[in-house]
């Protein structure tokens, strides 16, 4: 199986496309593994050029998961202490800049999806030269006065981990009905079953709370989006309520020249129905900064 060793982890990863193609280099978010990239969407970029990187952060699928750290203690956290954060997020990016170094990999085209548009953010801040595009999607700044979940949002966020597989496929399904697009509902069996995979795949809630201690222990990054140079592009759904449209709003006005593109009845997932609408504009970002 394909693992990179980078910034003392193994991250697993996976490709898409020929690899003279532009590389185009997939974060995901929040105790999410990389198979929410789901494989058609990857072909979908793959047909528009793109040599597709995508792969599982630490913590979560089949990379490294950070034990023998702090235990970490949301409720410090939220509060504002920070100490028993085993990482940050700027730690994730150097995680993924050096999965680039793995490949051979100069400059790449950047997308992330909830927590994975934060790292992606964190990338282009401190490693401009690695990246020729970045498309950041239902994601925020870092401002504790943008993008904040609605109450049944951080509900379902913060819920108990289950104990048993089935009460898992249940939470992922109240989660997601929470969480998801009202415009754009997922098909129940579907849902069902690619919860259920992700389950036999890896559970392993502990890694999660660290990643969301790690959210609120790098801050805000609006004074660092302000010098970013890179070509730009924000992605938000209307309806999101977890992280809210505000979120997105803000990450467009912090960065020089970002394009900012929302969809009414969007919540806080990819919907199939809007796939081709993302495609397009991230291709079309793409072939502008690469000059054609």
């Amino acid at each position: 199986m394909p693992y990179a060793p980078t910034n003392g982890i193994q991250l697993y990863y996976e490709t898409h496309g020929e690899p003279g193609g532009r590389p185009m280099l997939l974060v995901m978010g929040l105790g999410a593994q990389m198979t929410l990239w789901e494989p058609d969407f990857c072909e979908m970029l793959a047909r528009e050029g793109f040599y597709v990187i995508r792969f599982d952060n630490r913590d979560v699928g089949l990379s490294t998961k950070i034990e023998g750290g702090p235990q970490p203690d949301l409720a410090k956290a939220l509060a504002g202490d920070h100490s028993t954060a085993s990482y940050t997020l700027w730690d994730m990016a150097d995680d993924a800049v050096g999965l680039l170094d793995h490949l051979g990999i100069e400059r790449a085209h950047i997308a992330g999806a909830s927590m994975g548009g934060m790292i992606v953010q964190c990338i282009a801040i401190r490693h401009p030269e690695r990246v020729r595009s970045m498309t950041s999607i239902m994601s925020t700044t870092g401002n504790p006065n943008v993008g904040q979940p609605q109450p049944e949002a951080m509900a379902a966020l913060l819920a108990p981990p289950p104990e048993r597989r089935e009460e898992a496929i249940e939470q992922g399904l109240r989660t997601w009905t929470t969480i998801g697009s009202p415009a754009y509902p997922a098909d129940p069996a579907e849902l069902r079953a690619r919860i259920a995979a992700d389950y036999d795949r890896c559970f392993y809630p502990e890694g999660t709370v660290r990643q969301l201690v790690a959210i609120l222990a790098t801050g805000d990054r609006t004074e660092g989006l302000a010098r970013v140079r890179v070509p730009t592009l924000v992605i938000h759904g209307e309806a999101d309520p977890l992280v809210t449209l505000t979120g997105g709003q803000a990450t467009a006005e912090a960065i020089p020249g970002a394009r900012l593109l929302t969809f009414p009845g969007m919540g806080h997932d990819l919907p199939r129905a809007l796939w081709p609408e993302f495609v397009r504009a991230i291709a079309e970002l793409a072939r502008e900064a690469d000059g054609g």
